[in-house]
């Protein structure tokens, strides 16, 4: 990705000025009659978000005016800085005056993020605008920025392009970038080495989109072999027709998206690994293809896992959490200080928060608190949802241990879903917590600094976290 963030200017560039909603009207009462009129003529009224583009003598833009609404709280300057991204020219910025207390890296990245485009496959990209913002950690802001470049990236490619191959070759590139090891194992090597719910999931794919899991393994610098390890595991179905529960065509539509969770985690684990944290780290990305064929998993089967734990398929439409049971049995082994996973896996985590709110679900409380107070802090919003117990009988089955789709009288299917992979997530007085986040990876409702598309979501909150837990 080109970058749209500098920390000194490289000619001449255009102011750009922040004001409160406020102090709006004072501030162009006292910038002159031309600026007030403009301002009038367009309801700028320095509301979030809102961009007041001031004309020179030759017609290009000779200044610019940035609303930040009501106060400079972390969601507010994500929202107005992504939105001046997208509303700004082409050209080159820079930003003047802003309020006191405003976290110029914040505002940064929001603008590095609110730029970001999918033009893959379009002949010519549109020339962007470029804002130069002094005094910031350049590097961070930019390796963060391009973090989430390729998660969304990755979930936006179609499936035809974006397959188990590609994951794999994507985790290769990141793991050779940052000096981390990395370890595949694809197709019927899944039942040697004892990935039996990966393999079940992904074997009625083409061969030439086999199934795979995927480990990265990295130690930070001056961590040794008794550092803290962080897993860190992501949901990698390539495409998800449903499988024989086949999905309405208009299910099947955006199931390109289902690998979010991989391509999420891969991103964060890139984060961490150019941020030099003194951690070990686990990122654990099982690959796969839901298709259908003679070989597909049936409603019915029982399926055995790394754990174990015999799995009744009671519909194949739920096999996200199949391929994460074997990914978080893994993660168990090598004993973690903390896990963290990512899945787009439930409708019903939508139908509870939206698009733009995913849901994280954890037992421990202080975890709790340190995902929620980094979130804010990034303006990258998350919502704490409950692993209520009594719904984990809604998984008995008569048949097996547990069964993949809960009993319609739970009905909370973001909260049963939590429960199945818990049964699987290391614990134990040799692991330390886990957390799961339930995410969508889409905006649904294209605005300005969030197009219609892929959208990276928690990766900044989780990123600040793990930097704040494992500081050096």
């Amino acid at each position: 990705m080109s970058d749209s963030i500098l920390d000194a200017a490289e000619g001449p560039a255009v102011p750009v000025r922040t004001v409160l909603e406020a102090g709006a009207a004072a501030a162009l009462e006292a910038a002159g009659g031309f600026a007030q009129g403009l301002a009038k003529a367009a309801e700028f009224k320095g509301k979030a978000g809102q961009v007041l583009v001031i004309p020179g003598e030759d017609g290009a833009p000779g200044a610019a005016w940035l609303g930040l609404g009501a106060g400079i709280d972390a969601l507010s300057v994500s929202g107005a800085f992504r939105a001046l991204a997208a509303k700004l020219p082409a050209g080159l910025y820079e930003l003047s005056e802003a309020p006191e207390g405003l976290d110029r890296d914040a505002a940064a990245l929001a603008f590095a993020l609110g730029g970001y485009r999918f033009d893959r496959y379009k002949a010519h990209g549109a020339e962007k605008a470029r804002l130069v913002v002094a005094g910031i950690d350049l590097a961070e802001v930019r390796q963060v920025a391009h973090a989430c470049a390729l998660a969304r990236d990755m979930v936006n490619t179609p499936a035809n392009d974006m397959g188990p191959k590609q994951i794999e070759t994507i985790a290769r590139e990141i793991a050779e970038q940052h000096g981390a090891k990395i370890a595949v194992v694809t197709g019927e090597a899944l039942l040697e080495a004892n990935y039996p719910a990966v393999h079940a999931v992904g074997r009625a794919a083409d061969a030439a989109r086999a199934p795979r899991m995927i480990e990265i393994s990295w130690t930070g610098p001056g961590a040794g072999a008794d550092a803290p390890l962080v897993a860190i595991v992501g949901k990698g179905v390539v495409f998800d027709t449903g499988g024989l529960d086949i999905k309405p065509s208009a299910g099947m539509r955006l199931m390109k998206k289902d690998m979010g969770g991989a391509a999420h985690a891969l991103a964060l684990g890139r984060m961490v690994m150019a941020a030099g944290l003194p951690i070990r780290l686990a990122v654990l990305t099982p690959a796969v293809e839901n298709a259908i064929s003679g070989d597909a998993m049936r409603p019915g089967d029982v399926l055995a896992s790394r754990k174990g734990l015999s799995i009744e398929v009671g519909n194949t439409d739920a096999e996200g959490r199949l391929i994460l049971a074997d990914a978080l049995t893994r993660a168990a082994e090598l004993k973690p200080a903390l896990t963290i996973d990512m899945a787009t896996l439930t409708g019903a985590a939508r139908v509870a928060l939206g698009p733009q709110l995913p849901p994280y679900y954890t037992d421990d409380e202080e975890l709790a608190a340190q995902v929620a107070d980094s979130a804010h802090a990034a303006g990258d919003p998350l919502w704490r949802m409950p692993l209520w117990k009594p719904y984990a009988e809604a998984l008995d089955s008569d048949v097996a241990e547990i069964k993949n789709d809960p009993d319609g009288w739970a009905q909370a299917g973001s909260v049963t879903a939590a429960l199945f992979l818990q049964r699987f997530a290391p614990s134990g007085p040799d692991c330390g917590p886990w957390v799961h986040l339930d995410i969508f990876a889409w905006n649904p409702r294209g605005k300005p600094g969030h197009p219609a598309g892929a959208e990276a979501q928690a990766i900044r909150g989780l990123y600040r976290m793990l930097r704040t837990r494992y500081a050096a």
